[in-house]
């Protein structure tokens, strides 16, 4: 009995512990933005979480980007924005990670509904922005991330070496790569140096 009290106890505690790092939309919106370009970022739709951790939008936006909000439930800070022409192939992965498939079974989903035209992907090359940094460099008050770090992912389906002339691993920091090539999810790979 104190075994079932004491993990219900544990429970419960870890439950509203996550509930209390669910920042306020405004910050939520502060930061995610921060991965876009910033000509982008005032006008940009923002996904975020509810108290519960619902991933909601926390704000409908008017140009091209989508930006979504620091994951409360992983390590670090990370946001992400992209090209809204790739916002199909982000859904349904959000879709599948919410019914709990593991990222393999994520990757053989979307595509085989790719590859049967019920998924669309970009037609031409669509950028995905990460920016991320470490939770002691993050002022929760402001939603300013220090010392973050930039990633840029291009999506260009099916590109492969030959169609790019790009390598398939990086060779010099910050040099483009191409990773899975020849595949739906084909894209450039270009990381911001660390100092």
């Amino acid at each position: 009995m104190k075994q079932i009290i004491l993990a219900g106890f544990l429970f419960l505690s870890i439950t509203a512990f996550s509930q209390s790092d669910i920042l306020p939309p405004e910050i939520q919106i502060k930061t995610a933005v921060l991965a876009a370009p910033e000509e982008s970022r005032s006008d940009a739709t923002v996904y975020g979480y509810d108290e519960n951790g619902k991933m909601m939008v926390l704000r409908e936006g008017s140009n091209n980007m989508i930006c979504i909000a620091d994951n409360p439930d992983f390590d670090g800070i990370q946001v992400a924005c992209y090209s809204r022409k790739l916002e199909p192939f982000m859904a349904r992965g959000r879709e599948l990670s919410a019914e709990g498939k593991s990222e393999i079974e994520k990757r053989k989903i979307r595509k085989e509904e790719v590859e049967s035209g019920k998924l669309k992907m970009p037609d031409s090359p669509s950028t995905l922005y990460v920016f991320s940094g470490s939770e002691e460099h993050y002022d929760k008050e402001t939603g300013e991330l220090k010392d973050g770090k930039f990633r840029y992912v291009i999506y260009i389906p099916y590109a492969t070496p030959e169609s790019t002339g790009l390598p398939t691993k990086p060779e010099a920091p910050g040099m483009p790569w191409l990773m899975d090539p020849g595949t739906h999810r084909a894209h450039i790979m270009i990381s911001t140096p660390t100092h």
